[in-house]
């Protein structure tokens, strides 16, 4: 059985621009690419989990995200295919969630589908929502400060048994 990231976009690989639609506006957090380098030569599959309700609130479009996503992966420069599957989740917060974080239907479907070990699986987000879809698929969730919480908020919230990282990078150093 193979190990898995779910990984958010916004926040956590990138940093979060609100409704970013435009490619140029693409900017990695630092440390990103050395963690993702990290966790495939682990033997990790990386999957793309991302909520973009500003298609469902029709501020941009699939298309919009799609690019930026592939501005993303350039930046990256990581040989490809990055991820073994991507989920954009196109519902605005007022719209029936299909796959919606905190919906874990996204991560059950792909460790189903991929014949993922789900104790070597982890959910890493910046939001409670990102953290909730990993707890309600039952796999790891681990919250990186990159986003819209910093330690401090983080402890606020206080998630039992979800450990909190300065960013992506210093989670995947703790990878084996």
């Amino acid at each position: 059985m193979s190990k898995g990231l779910f990984l958010d976009r916004d926040g956590t690989l990138i940093l979060d621009k609100h409704y970013l639609a435009d490619p140029a506006g693409v900017e990695l957090i630092p440390g990103v690419v050395d963690g993702l380098r990290r966790a495939r030569s682990l033997g990790y599959k990386l999957f793309l989990f991302t909520n973009q309700s500003g298609i469902g609130r029709g501020l941009h479009t699939l298309d919009d995200v799609l690019r930026v996503n592939a501005r993303m992966e350039e930046l990256l420069g990581l040989p490809h295919p990055l991820f073994t599957d991507i989920c954009i989740a196109p519902e605005s917060s007022d719209q029936p969630p299909v796959y919606r974080k905190p919906s874990p239907r996204f991560i059950v479907e792909t460790i189903a589908r991929h014949s993922l070990d789900v104790t070597q699986c982890w959910m890493v987000g910046d939001r409670e929502g990102d953290i909730q879809a990993g707890l309600n698929a039952k796999i790891g969730a681990a919250a990186v400060c990159t986003g819209k919480y910093d330690a401090a908020g983080w402890a606020a919230l206080a998630l039992p048994g979800v450990p909190v990282f300065p960013s992506f990078s210093e989670f995947a150093a703790t990878l084996r």
